[in-house]
């Protein structure tokens, strides 16, 4: 980590509702191409902290769920929920950090595009005076307004805050400390710690990192990302395990009753083996034997929708969004029919699909072959997946 600063954490502010964006949920939660805001920002600081705190909203929780298990993988994560107003929110989030929290990051979700460049050089910053913040110069004519007239206000001075704001967690923690006995308010953390006689450091901040706050926003970041990023890719994989007694037959992360399972290494969900080699082959990153070899004993019995989820949320770091699934499944016996609504839920849920983006099938031999024999079951999969830019 750049700045030799040891127990870095971020406090990723996502708790407002962000009413101005147009947007008919939290900002933060609403895709700018095909990702989310919120997942933007926790993939820019991956390399550059130990872990987050994630302040939402209190009716986000469902929102939050949809996109926990790919937040997960890309760091360790604690979530609360957000106050009445910011102060409040930061206060709550501070209050979640872990003892071996040395610096704090807080961080708009509403600002995808910062770069792992700037937050590493605010950090260095900080290093210096135990508080920093990027700032940019004001280039627009700045007019003040008032009823007696106003004019023009000399922009020379001038400077548009921006976040990550860094700080000492005990400094900061002591700013609001101050601001809360006296019910002091502040939209931005470093006037609380100015307010308490610290210096706060200006950092050169970056024009890209723009804040997501009025409908032509969104517009303007869609053409921004879908202009750096590339076309959809696709990928195939396939999968077969033969029965065996005494084991339960999971497919699609659903148990299906039988009289026999399916024996693998793992839960042996032959479809959802299928379904993690299509999307590593689409993203050309090998197949789920590399990824998780069968003499590995961490995944011995493991449920194979756990791995699906990690290899989901670690294309996800990597750049890839899942856009859409198809499963077949060979089986002669048993009669799958009924469990594939439960299976197409199962696999959109770990997906961070609708289920109108995930198709699941099943077909017989015609007692053709192995699986005719009913020695085993077969899976097949095609996945498409959308490369995108989550980081600077």
């Amino acid at each position: 980590m750049a700045g030799g600063l040891s127990g870095r954490w971020l406090l990723l502010a996502a708790a407002g509702r962000g009413l101005r964006s147009g947007q008919a949920i939290n900002k933060a939660f609403s895709p700018v191409a095909g990702v989310c805001p919120l997942l933007r920002c926790l993939a820019a600081f991956r390399e550059s902290v130990d872990g987050a705190v994630v302040i939402i909203g209190a009716d986000d929780g469902s929102l939050w769920s949809s996109i926990e298990p790919v937040a997960r993988a890309i760091l360790p994560i604690v979530v609360t929920t957000g106050g009445a107003t910011r102060r409040e929110s930061v206060a709550r989030g501070l209050d979640k950090l872990p003892s071996s929290a040395s610096w704090v990051a807080v961080h708009d979700a509403a600002r995808p595009f910062v770069t792992r460049e700037l937050i590493d050089r605010c950090f260095a910053q900080a290093n210096e005076t135990g508080a920093a913040i990027p700032a940019t110069p004001i280039t627009d004519t700045i007019l003040q307004t008032s009823e007696e007239g106003g004019g023009i206000i000399s922009r020379d001075k001038l400077r548009a805050v921006q976040t990550p704001q860094i700080f000492r967690v005990d400094l900061l923690r002591a700013a609001h400390a101050w601001a809360a006995r006296i019910q002091a308010d502040a939209t931005d953390d470093a006037e609380l710690v100015r307010r308490i006689g610290r210096t706060v450091a200006l950092v050169e901040g970056d024009p890209a990192n723009f804040k997501l706050t009025a409908p032509n926003d969104f517009a303007i970041a869609e053409r921004i990302l879908f202009q750096l990023e590339q076309p959809a890719r696709s990928g195939f994989g396939m999968d077969a395990h033969r029965f065996a007694p005494d084991r339960a037959l999971i497919l699609c992360g659903v148990q299906v009753p039988h009289s026999l399972g399916l024996l693998g290494h793992s839960d042996a969900d032959a479809a959802v083996h299928a379904l993690i080699d299509a999307l590593l082959g689409a993203a050309c990153q090998g197949d789920i034997g590399r990824w998780f070899p069968d003499t590995d004993p961490a995944y011995k019995g493991i449920s194979s929708i756990v791995l699906l989820e990690k290899v989901v949320g670690d294309l996800r770091v990597r750049g890839f969004t899942p856009l859409h699934a198809d499963v077949t499944i060979a089986a002669q016996k048993p009669r799958l029919a009924p469990y594939i609504p439960r299976m197409r839920e199962t696999l959109a849920r770990s997906l961070g699909l609708s289920c109108d983006f995930v198709n699941v099938k099943a077909t017989t031999t015609e007692r053709m072959g192995y699986v005719g024999r009913e020695e085993g079951i077969a899976a097949y999969a095609v996945a498409t997946i959308q490369p995108h830019r989550l980081s600077g």
